[in-house]
């Protein structure tokens, strides 16, 4: 089984410590592969940057021309474009933060987000309740910390995570899920001392990704995914130099490079 994880931002370390991750939560028989976007923010922070990166996303895809895959798993918490791409491929999608929030009801009544800046608590609250787990979460918190400040001091991360995962237990959480891809690895850090369960979303995506894969489901067609209206779409180019792979704004726009079994 071959599962790709798409980074929302065209920061390279990011992804790499992401898929660390990724390996670390999939089982036996599963490759794991990084994606960058080839253009977009360095780090996603607000309703502008997860535009663009959703864009960004569906471009990566749309113009990836690698092995064939069996899932997608999008690694931005909170982010927009899982729709969009559930439209664009014929594999399974889970985005981290669905899939997070729907093993932390499984483990208990309520569940809390601890995540970056503040001004990110809306957009996940908003992601949330468009999964249809909304209505479970105590509380949407932030560290106060930017998502490229969680590669610096460890120590900072780890106090700024505890002080806010106090405010989502004391707003009634009984789990906690990690509210940035950029936390992935931290739940072994806090879980014990904080008493409670502690959710990684990259890791549960993969598990949740593996499971519809084994299971031979796959994203509906008969409502609200379906297939794309066929008409002409025109699609931006990469600026000169940038990472990944793009096509040029002339040429038109072409299916990811899967048997069809997995992406059209």
């Amino acid at each position: 089984m071959r599962i790709v994880v798409t980074n929302c931002n065209t920061t390279q370390e990011m992804t790499e410590e992401i898929v660390r991750g990724a390996r670390a939560a999939a089982g036996p028989g599963t490759t794991v592969t990084g994606l960058t976007p080839a253009w977009g923010p360095e780090s996603a922070e607000g309703w502008l940057d997860s535009y663009l990166s959703a864009a960004a996303v569906m471009d990566l895809l749309r113009t990836y021309d690698g092995p064939s895959y069996d899932a997608v798993v999008m690694a931005g918490f909170g982010e927009h474009g899982r729709e969009g791409v559930r439209e664009l491929v014929d594999v399974p999608v889970v985005d981290i933060t669905e899939a997070a929030a729907h093993l932390a009801c499984l483990l208990g009544r309520r569940y809390g987000v601890v995540t970056t800046l503040e001004r990110s608590c809306g957009q996940i609250e908003d992601s949330l309740e468009l999964a249809g787990v909304g209505r479970n979460c105590a509380a949407v918190v932030g560290t106060g910390l930017s998502v490229l400040d969680l590669g610096g001091d460890e120590a900072r991360t780890e106090a700024a995570f505890l002080t806010a995962a106090e405010r989502a237990r004391a707003a009634g959480a009984e789990v906690l899920v990690l509210g940035c891809a950029g936390m992935t690895g931290l739940q072994r850090a806090v879980g014990e001392k904080l008493g409670l369960p502690v959710v990684d979303g990259v890791g549960a995506a993969v598990k949740l990704a593996e499971s519809l894969v084994g299971l031979g489901l796959r994203t509906s067609r008969a409502g609200s995914y379906a297939r794309p209206v066929p008409k002409r779409r025109a699609w931006g180019s990469a600026p000169s130099g940038a990472r990944g792979t793009a096509r040029p704004a002339t040429t038109p726009p072409q299916p990811p490079n899967n048997t069809s079994r997995h992406s059209r």
